[in-house]
């Protein structure tokens, strides 16, 4: 038997603390992901409505506050399928819009293929090289920030071009969100699998939705 009090066994129950933080991300994201999935392709057949960019932000926000403050409870997992639902229910009318194009399908397939790519591609990257990506927290934090405050500036004064390069922004801003989450939970920064799933789930939904946008405009005519 180990004696985790000696420098061995700490770390080896650092080690085994942080295995059971990716274990759990994962498997929480994947069933998020699903979830938003179902609830999207439900709200796309309906023809529900989009709740509009004021219901969006705050239903948004709130859970998100929700689900922090409920991160160490069961409330937290509720409140993590919560917030996917919602969000997969705000992406249903957006890939109705692009499936009724000519090209709508392709455009959705290339969307979802890319994110997935991406997304494999700089998880793998992190989990087996194990770098540190943690230098990049402020820069993502102030371009997330510019980047959200340019799309409000694009939606508000209905300028096109900030808004495809609104969207540029963001899907490298959500590469490295995916090499910073990854990064930090790997390394024992974070240690709540809800709020990593969270951060993870949000990656993939802004890149999705960005790469749909820039697909969108270059295959239209």
């Amino acid at each position: 038997m180990i004696d985790r009090t000696m420098p061995g066994g700490r770390r080896e129950a650092s080690v085994f603390a942080t295995n059971k933080v990716v274990r759990n991300t994962y498997i929480l994201l994947s069933m998020t992901l699903a979830f938003s999935a179902v609830v999207a392709a439900f709200s796309a057949a309906l023809g529900l409505p989009h709740p509009g960019l004021i219901l969006t932000l705050v239903g948004y926000f709130g859970l998100l506050f929700l689900t922090t403050k409920l991160r160490n409870s069961m409330g937290g997992i509720v409140s993590v399928f919560a917030l996917t639902g919602f969000m997969g229910y705000t992406l249903g009318p957006i890939l109705s819009h692009y499936l009724s194009l000519p090209n709508g399908s392709l455009i959705v397939m290339q969307a979802m293929g890319g994110t997935a790519a991406i997304f494999l591609a700089l998880s793998g990257y992190a989990l087996t090289t194990r770098k540190d990506f943690s230098f990049m927290g402020a820069f993502l934090m102030a371009g997330i920030l510019v980047a959200f405050l340019a799309g409000l500036g694009a939606i508000f004064f209905q300028i096109p071009a900030l808004s495809l390069a609104v969207s540029a922004m963001f899907v490298l801003l959500m590469c490295g969100l995916i090499l910073f989450e990854t990064s930090n939970i790997i390394r024992g920064g974070e240690t709540n699998y809800v709020m990593a799933t969270v951060t993870l789930y949000v990656a993939i939904y802004n890149l999705f939705t960005s790469l749909l946008h820039l697909l969108g405009v270059f295959n239209s005519d």
